[in-house]
């Protein structure tokens, strides 16, 4: 018997510390969702009249990281094509990730994307962006659905394509007859919707639900709950939750970060053929995390974040001193390059800032006497993670 062959035949034969993995996972939707009884209801409110035939209003909804934006969207919106559908009404819920590599990178995909869930294929490119705006006018027409559309970091799309198409979806209702639709914009950026175009803002009129960080007893009840759906009975010490969860509420109350610091420590006991999860695997889970932190944080970044920090790590690799001037042209050159619309200097400034409140750099005001003062970018990360991380963003752009 070969080496991998006995790992895969004593991982069988083994005592089974998980139960149903997938219950830790982000993309898992639980029958209960602890202490967001109140935006649920809310939601709920906002969408309800879809069960009649009439459009809801647009909604955007705010929130950290982790704070149960997407998953209470989904649980809400799922509950409600569960009832339509009990009393003969008519609700289709598409959901779209925003960041979703290859999927919503142009307007022309998006749109492609919205026709699939109508059972409609269309070929990568070739078509006119106004026949597919025709095309699915016309599915949702000939449905005479309510259709509620959720983007998923909805800012990620707008980045990518412009807010226009925000607008061209809102036109939509002035079309169709027979269907409606609705729009979920889910963001992290709380000053998103001021940044819009005030015509699209406008036509937007959207409701807005804030969700707030949890605490650590949130955290705990979260974690109680997934626990008792992911692992087999005694397989995990009570001191686990406890302390994945005050990790993860000094992390500005991340949830996602508290389900996958128990899923990797429950992964390590199980590879190193231990019976049960105590709190030395989620020192071991924490550390491994930390590690992998940065790399991940960039992935899920906005466009115009990696690009600016793509900027500077080309310009470490250049010049002995990074100013915000350098990364700003250096930027504007990258753009050009692949074709993508800058922002502006003001918008720079604030990604800058939110790179510097996430650690990758840190940024400090120096005096060039009479030629004024320039703030100076450090990065903050160690050389191994910036070449892993420039690797990554090098992929994405070329």
């Amino acid at each position: 018997m070969s080496n991998l062959q006995q790992i895969f035949t004593s991982f069988l034969n083994s005592q089974r510390i998980f139960k149903n993995r997938n219950a830790l996972s982000a993309s898992f939707t639980p029958e209960n969702i602890p202490h967001r009884e109140k935006q649920i209801e809310e939601l709920g409110k906002i969408l309800a009249p879809a069960l009649l035939g009439s459009k809801p209003s647009n909604v955007f909804i705010y929130g950290r990281t982790g704070t149960g934006k997407s998953l209470v969207s989904i649980y809400v919106t799922r509950e409600l094509v569960k009832v339509s559908r009990e009393n003969g009404n008519n609700v289709k819920v598409i959901y779209v990730n925003c960041k979703m590599k290859k999927l919503t990178d142009t307007e022309y995909r998006i749109l492609a994307y919205i026709l699939s869930q109508f059972g409609e294929k269309v070929p990568f490119t070739g078509l006119p962006t106004e026949e597919l705006y025709k095309r699915v006018a016309e599915r949702m027409e000939n449905n005479g659905q309510v259709i509620i559309l959720i983007l998923d970091e909805i800012d990620a799309l707008v980045e990518k394509v412009g807010d226009e198409i925000l607008y061209n979806f809102t036109r939509f209702n002035q079309e169709l007859k027979n269907a409606k639709l609705s729009i979920i914009g889910i963001t992290n950026d709380l000053h998103f919707i001021t940044r819009l175009d005030p015509r699209i803002k406008s036509s937007l009129s959207e409701e807005e639900i804030v969700f707030p960080p949890y605490n650590a007893a949130q955290l705990r009840d979260i974690l109680l709950e997934r626990a008792k759906i992911a692992f087999n009975p005694e397989a995990i010490d009570n001191a686990v939750i406890e302390k994945c969860a005050a990790i993860a509420a000094q992390e500005h109350g991340d949830a996602r970060r508290a389900l996958d610091l128990l899923r990797v420590a429950g992964e390590i006991a199980e590879r190193r053929g231990e019976e049960r999860v105590t709190v030395k695997h989620v020192d071991m889970a924490h550390e491994k995390i930390e590690r992998d932190k940065f790399i991940e944080t960039i992935k899920h970044q906005p466009l115009h974040s990696q690009l600016i920090f793509y900027s500077i790590l080309e310009l470490a690799k250049r010049e002995k001193e990074i100013t915000t001037g350098s990364v700003v042209e250096f930027y504007n050159e990258v753009c050009k390059k692949l074709g993508i619309r800058p922002v502006t200097e003001r918008r720079i400034s604030d990604l800058v800032a939110e790179l510097a409140f996430f650690g990758f750099i840190e940024t400090k005001i120096v005096s060039k006497g009479r030629y004024g003062r320039t703030r100076i970018i450090n990065l903050k990360i160690p050389k191994n993670i910036q070449e892993k991380i420039y690797a990554i963003l090098l992929e994405r752009f070329y």
